[in-house]
């Protein structure tokens, strides 16, 4: 099915599924960043803290760009918004670089972290059905931003597994040089998210996915109010003209 086959109550379910999508996606970033921090701390684990600042910062720049559209003039706050988005992943890649480099330098051993391994394979599970959920309204709606959030949703997938995967060497087998490597993968990632937010790729933010879809559903309503009235006003002119013509 494409979206020019689409009747207007396929579409208002459309709408409402990606956006109870995009808003679990957040409401999970959150919950995965207060735990992912917690159990980091406790382990000393820089790559799970590095994780939980990663999911920290996803779910500020998602409040971030909802504060921007409580302003009356939303496109005047834009720039400023995405370039206080990218500095906090500038800031973000640099504290877990240094925070990696010292660890290995040092030698440093975090310890086992039973929370931090079942939330990361939690995540590895959840975050690519989000993505699939996401990426077929998406297309059957005919929307590209909600196809490229649920890839933006797949690469956090791609994060957990990386950061499971240094946690299980860790306590698998010791090696403990395995956590601060997963925190440079978390860099890599950070240092993307940061450069597409400074270049000004507002598809990128989950709120701006619920903002776009209100808008259309709420341009598609303007636009059947119109119709609708233009075709009232069309059938309440039909007898006067004929009475005319006759």
């Amino acid at each position: 099915m494409t979206s020019t086959t689409l009747t207007d109550a396929r579409r208002v379910r459309l709408h409402r599924r990606i956006r109870l999508i995009v808003a679990a996606t957040i409401a999970y970033n959150l919950i995965e960043a207060i735990v992912a921090i917690t159990a980091g701390t406790i382990a000393s684990s820089v790559a799970l803290i590095g994780f939980g600042l990663d999911s920290t910062i996803e779910v500020l720049s998602a409040a971030a760009v909802a504060w921007q559209f409580t302003r009356r003039d939303p496109e005047r706050w834009e720039r400023g918004t995405l370039r206080v988005i990218a500095i906090a992943f500038f800031a973000l890649a640099a504290y877990v670089t240094v925070s990696s480099l010292l660890a290995l330098i040092g030698a440093a051993e975090p310890e086992h972290s039973t929370v931090g391994l079942i939330l990361t394979a939690v995540s590895v599970a959840v975050m690519p059905l989000l993505s699939i959920a996401e990426r077929r309204a998406g297309r059957e709606i005919g929307s590209a931003t909600a196809v490229a959030d649920s890839k933006q949703t797949l690469i956090c997938a791609y994060l957990s597994a990386a950061v499971l995967l240094g946690l299980l060497l860790n306590s698998l087998f010791g090696w403990w040089w395995a956590d601060p490597i997963a925190g440079l993968v978390i860099v890599v990632f950070a240092v993307r998210e940061g450069i597409e937010a400074w270049k000004g790729d507002t598809c990128a933010t989950s709120v701006g996915m619920i903002l776009e879809h209100v808008e259309s559903e709420d341009a598609g309503r303007h636009v059947s109010v119109e119709s609708a009235g233009a075709s009232h006003a069309s059938d309440e002119s039909s007898p006067s003209d004929a009475a005319s013509t006759a």
